[in-house]
């Protein structure tokens, strides 16, 4: 269960940080010649997003059983996703573009070879080690000839739309 407060009030004062989604065409272009994945999805990513200090008196909300006030990024949040995708690319910056994608919280380890997707793969665990992210272990999936991303199929001959996506749109 995940609970979600109805900010509405809060997103209408609230400053539209404009920081840009990346296109899933742009992620997709990165992965040509690549024939080794892992997906790794970051276990309740916006709660690993520390509130500012400040902030956090804004993301109070009342129940019978009292006054609360979250200290970590909530659900609902207008700014939630942004926040969240430019902390994503902050950590791993030296990466982007070579043998990562990130898009909010799923990550995509890519390469063209096995020998180079250990390397890959070690950098990847220990960044977020280092920064303390934590993965859902039961989402890891590792050496992956084919990996299902963003509603799209990456194999290493190129990317196609998930079956399931298109069997789900015609019914």
């Amino acid at each position: 269960m995940q609970m979600c407060i109805d900010y509405r009030q809060l997103n209408k004062l609230t400053i539209k940080n404009k920081y840009p989604l990346p296109r899933i065409d742009d992620l997709f272009d990165q992965l040509r010649g690549a024939s080794v994945f892992s997906k790794i999805d970051l276990r309740s990513g916006y709660y690993q997003l520390r509130v500012k200090e400040e902030d956090i008196q804004k993301t109070a909300f009342r129940t019978r059983y009292g006054h609360y006030e979250f200290l970590v990024m909530p659900f609902g949040l207008t700014n939630a996703p942004a926040a969240f995708m430019d902390m994503m690319n902050r950590v791993f910056q030296p990466y982007l573009d070579q043998f990562i994608v990130v898009f909010i919280d799923d990550i995509l380890v890519y390469s063209e070879t096995k020998e180079k997707y250990d390397e890959y793969l070690r950098i990847v665990l220990q960044v977020l080690r280092e920064k303390q992210l934590y993965a859902k272990f039961s989402k890891y999936e590792f050496w992956l000839s084919e990996v299902t991303f963003l509603g799209h199929v990456v194999p290493a001959e190129g990317i196609k739309v998930d079956p399931l996506k298109i069997e789900a749109i015609l019914e």
